[in-house]
C-alpha cells in the first residue's frame, strides 16, 4: 500500500500542480522506473481534478444568481479551474500535435515541429475549437441537466485519463526519446499496471451509478454511451498517431485525453 502510494502521488506531481513538496516528496523519491509504475495512477489524477472541476461547478451554480447564463459562466469557470490545477498539461499537447499533424508532412517534420514550444496556426485553431467545445457542452450540460452535471463533469475527467493508458499499452513509443518528458513511459506499461489502471476507471462508472439520481435504465444509458463517447474519442486519436507517426508522444496523450472528454461529454448530454 505504500509503494502504491508512492506511485499515485508521483502521477499527481507529474501531472498537477498540486504541492507534493519538501519531505513528502523525498518520501516519494523518482525514478524512471517510478514514473512509469505511476502509470498505473493516472486514472485516480481524474478523480482529483474531477472533483476540482464538479466543486467550482457546484459553486457557481450555488452562489451566482440564477440566469440563464449561469450555467455558462460555471462551464467557463469550471474549465479555468482545472486548466490552473494541470497547468494546461494536456491542452498543450493537443496544440502541438495539431500543428505537427495538422498540414501533410512527412513523419519527422512532424515530430520536429510537435518539439516546438511554439504554437503555430493549427495550434491555435484546435485549442480555441476545443475549449469553446467543451464549455459549451458542460453549459449545455448544465442547461439540460443541471442536477447531474457535477457527477459527470468528474466521471469524464476519470475515464478520458483511462484511455492514454490503452494507447501505451498498444503502440510504441516515437520521436526523440531522450529529450522527451514522455521518456520513462516508452516502454510499454505491464499488464499488472493496465489492470490497476482499468480498475480506477471501473470504481468511477460505479461510484457515478451510484450517485446518479435517476432510474437503473436511465443510468445505464448514460454509463453505455458515456464510455462510447470515450472511446470513439481515443480511437480516432489513435487512429491518428499510428497512421502518421507509427506511435505515441507525450503529447500524443495529452490529446488523447482531451478528445476522450470531449466524447465522454458530448455522448452524455445526448443521453440525458
Amino acid at each position: 500500500m505504500a509503494q502504491a502510494l508512492r506511485h499515485f502521488l508521483l502521477a499527481v506531481q507529474f501531472f498537477t500542480r498540486i504541492p507534493v513538496t519538501g519531505r513528502l516528496a523525498q518520501w516519494v523519491g523518482y525514478s524512471p522506473a517510478l514514473l512509469r509504475a505511476s502509470v498505473a495512477h493516472f486514472p485516480a489524477v481524474g478523480y482529483l481534478v474531477g472533483a476540482w472541476a464538479a466543486l467550482v461547478w457546484w459553486g457557481v451554480m450555488t452562489w451566482m444568481p440564477a440566469s440563464h447564463y449561469t450555467p455558462l459562466l460555471a462551464a467557463v469557470l469550471s474549465t479555468v479551474a482545472t486548466m490552473g490545477l494541470t497547468g494546461g498539461f494536456h491542452e498543450d499537447g493537443l496544440a502541438d500535435v495539431a500543428d505537427g499533424l495538422g498540414g501533410y508532412v512527412s513523419r519527422d517534420r512532424a515530430l520536429e515541429i510537435m518539439k516546438d514550444s511554439r504554437i503555430g496556426a493549427y495550434g491555435a485553431m484546435a485549442l480555441v475549437m476545443s475549449l469553446l467545445t467543451k464549455v459549451t457542452l458542460v453549459a449545455l450540460l448544465g442547461d439540460v441537466h443541471p442536477t447531474h452535471t457535477a457527477l459527470t463533469l468528474w466521471l469524464a475527467h476519470v475515464v478520458s485519463r483511462t484511455c492514454p493508458l490503452l494507447t501505451i499499452r498498444s503502440l510504441p513509443h516515437v520521436g526523440d526519446a531522450a529529450g522527451s518528458k514522455s521518456k520513462p513511459l516508452a516502454d510499454q506499461i505491464s499488464t499488472a499496471s493496465l489492470i490497476v489502471g482499468l480498475l480506477w476507471g471501473a470504481l468511477a462508472l460505479l461510484i457515478f451509478g451510484l450517485l446518479h439520481q435517476a432510474t437503473l435504465a436511465h443510468t445505464l444509458t448514460a454509463l453505455l454511451l458515456g464510455l462510447l463517447g470515450t472511446l470513439l474519442g481515443w480511437y480516432w486519436t489513435w487512429r491518428l498517431l499510428q497512421q502518421r507517426l507509427g506511435g505515441f508522444t507525450g503529447d500524443g496523450l495529452g490529446t488523447t485525453q482531451q478528445l476522450a472528454e470531449l466524447g465522454c461529454l458530448c455522448a452524455m448530454l445526448w443521453a440525458y
